[in-house]
């Protein structure tokens, strides 16, 4: 069973164009966990219910959290980041224990 943390951010872009795409962070997010080394992307990132999750595993629950924290502060990044600890058998997205991200 491995860990894996669901970073679940959803937002329009504040500083985004009127007719441009809302959301350009997800792709920066993407492409920040793909260059990680600490940590490896589980899936693809999907919408789920009003968020956008993103799936890393391959380290510990402090490892993957520090890289979800990461990214929290990015700029671009909308406010309200959170991560959901689970693991790979978890029966939905979801599930877990949610974590307030950035990390103090």
């Amino acid at each position: 069973m491995d860990i894996v943390v669901e970073r679940v951010p959803l937002g329009e872009a504040p500083s985004a164009p009127e007719g441009s795409y809302p959301f350009p962070w997800i792709d920066q997010v993407e492409d920040f966990l793909a260059e990680q080394e600490a940590a490896e992307v589980y899936d693809d990132g999907e919408e789920y219910d009003g968020v956008y999750v993103f799936f890393i595993t391959g380290a510990t629950e402090e490892v993957l959290l520090a890289v979800a924290s990461g990214t929290a502060g990015r700029p671009g990044i909308p406010s309200g980041v959170f991560a959901m600890v689970t693991n790979d058998e978890a029966e939905e997205i979801g599930l877990g224990r949610r974590v307030e991200l950035p990390l103090g």
